[in-house]
């Protein structure tokens, strides 16, 4: 029996208070850095289980020093959506216009599964275990909370860190895993053109902000299709555009909201110039009175696996789940911050895909009104992913 099977064994991969805590969960969402009542459950379940508890930047640690060894961090998620609930579920929010439509409740239960077993069955590893639970995924500001105000202080320094997400593919019961990207970078920007108000009937005394962002716009799709390599990944969004407010009115100001995603810095970075240049090259074409303004928001980072920490864990999963149970994940355009708390810390990652769908159930995506996974084996496939990928650096085997 190795590390992991010797924490597992008795647990047929979940605890008993697992579905009704995660259903307790689901039923009392809360919106980005507002989650206190869920902040405490997972203090009291960690303090009960025997960890040092501290709160740093709205989110929760729990350390479990156990003898010499490598650290590991798991980090899980616990904020909801803005969205108003259509499961049907007997379970479903009780808080109107906010739900779990992402699966951070199953994220949480899953991590706290773990790290009872892990308090346990601590004669099976040795080392340290930091189970990170963190506030703000969905606005992109949790993990930048935590890092501002001093994680890197107040726990030991990884060795390694992990986490996962409950996604659509592959099926319940199956986790992906996959080296390099596996989700990629998000950048948000609010850019204001400037213009000069005239009546609709005398152009010729105005500069038109929106004639300027209409031609912003066509001229940003030229980006992708003829500034970036075909083989690379790169989308610009222009989701909003907003100018004026009556028919016969030439305002002085157009606003576009812009979404750039990609799986590569370089070309980030080569998108990101492209729609300064072009949007200041448009500005002058139309003899604008002021410089536009850009700001940058809602900023995700690549989210990039280690090669080697990818195979450590990848083969652990298939040690204990077996090959047919083990999917590649190939990348999500859909971003996430947890690599900031790596990146910041300077260690190797691996974050990983957990199925949540039976087949013949109805399947929603993530941030769906509808998006509900399947309760099991979800939730202890999930668990059991944890302490295999934990088990993977810190068992005695």
């Amino acid at each position: 029996m190795n590390a992991a099977e010797a924490v597992l064994a008795g647990s047929g991969g979940t605890t008993a208070w697992q579905e009704e805590l995660y259903k307790d969960l689901h039923r009392h969402p809360e919106l980005s850095m507002q989650e206190s009542r869920t902040a405490a459950t997972i203090t009291e379940r960690l303090a009960a289980f025997g960890y040092e508890v501290k709160q740093v930047g709205g989110g929760v640690v729990g350390v479990l020093a156990n003898g010499e060894g490598r650290n590991v961090l798991y980090r899980a998620d616990f904020d909801a959506l803005p969205v108003t609930e259509d499961t049907g579920l007997e379970y479903s929010s009780t808080v109107q216009g906010v739900m779990h439509a992402c699966g951070h409740d199953m994220h949480v239960v899953a991590a706290l599964g773990a790290a009872e077993l892990l308090a346990a069955r601590r004669d099976a590893w040795s080392g340290t275990y930091i189970a990170l639970f963190q506030p703000g995924e969905e606005t992109a500001a949790g993990a930048r909370s935590m890092v501002e105000a001093g994680l890197a202080d107040q726990i030991p320094h990884p060795d390694v860190a992990m986490a996962q997400h409950v996604l659509t593919k592959p099926g319940a019961g199956h986790v992906g895993t996959a080296a390099g990207p596996v989700l990629s970078a998000g950048d948000s920007i609010r850019i204001t053109v400037f213009g000069k108000g005239s009546h609709g009937s005398m152009p010729q005394l105005g500069v038109d902000p929106v004639v300027l962002a209409a031609s912003i716009v066509i001229r940003l799709q030229t980006i992708v299709s003829r500034e970036i390599s075909p083989s690379d990944f790169g989308v610009v969004t222009v989701g909003s555009l907003q100018a004026g407010s009556k028919s016969n009115i030439i305002p002085d100001r157009a606003e576009l909201l812009l979404n750039l995603r990609t799986y590569d810095t370089a070309v980030r970075e080569k998108i990101v110039a492209a729609v300064e240049r072009i949007v200041r090259a448009e500005c002058e074409a139309s003899g604008s009175p002021q410089e536009p303004t850009f700001e940058y928001y809602d900023q995700y980072p690549l989210t990039s696996n280690d090669v080697e920490t990818n195979t450590v864990v990848t083969s652990a999963f298939v040690q204990h789940f077996g090959a047919d149970r083990v999917e590649h994940l190939d990348p999500i355009t859909a971003s996430e911050d947890f690599s900031n708390i790596p990146d910041q810390l300077g260690v190797p990652y691996v974050y990983w895909g957990l199925g949540g769908f039976l087949p013949g159930m109805p399947v929603f995506p993530n941030h769906n009104p509808r998006f509900a996974p399947a309760i099991q084996p979800t939730l202890a496939t999930g668990t059991e992913a944890v302490v295999v990928a934990a088990m993977a650096y810190l068992g005695k085997n």
